[in-house]
């Protein structure tokens, strides 16, 4: 089973851009994680620096908001790519991650779809991860 680090480690750098191939359960939740953590934080900081600095032009607020902004697009790409190597773990096309944008229903589906077990076979996106 792949661990908080190795799995961070494996979507940051290693597989950055890597959308081919298989990724575990443990390898998308563990990043998953990561991700609403580092929203989570930024954001709160983001509104704690913003309460702050609020009387002096907000020029430091408009600085971390662009920070923020930077750090998340800097982890679209990985989610992205580490969510469809899971389709791909699960016997699925990496186009259905276009699901999301289907309203409400999509995001449900999608879901349902990176929860599910591996294929425990090989599959034409390459040999089974272990979970």
């Amino acid at each position: 089973m792949m661990s908080f680090t190795e799995s961070v480690q494996t979507c940051l750098s290693d597989k950055y851009f890597t959308f081919s191939g298989r990724a575990s359960r443990p390898e998308f939740w563990w990043f998953y994680l990561v991700n609403v953590l580092a929203a989570t934080f930024a954001a709160g900081g983001a509104g704690v620096v913003g309460a702050l600095y609020k009387s002096e032009g907000g020029l430091i607020y408009v600085l971390l908001l662009l920070l923020l902004v930077m750090a998340l697009l800097a982890l679209v790409i990985p989610m992205i790519a580490v969510s469809v190597r899971r389709l791909h773990d699960t016997g699925r096309s990496g186009w259905w991650y276009l699901i999301n944008l289907v309203p409400y229903i999509g995001s449900i589906v999608l879901l349902i779809f990176l929860l599910l077990p591996s294929a425990p076979d090989e599959n034409e996106y390459g040999l089974p991860c272990s979970d």
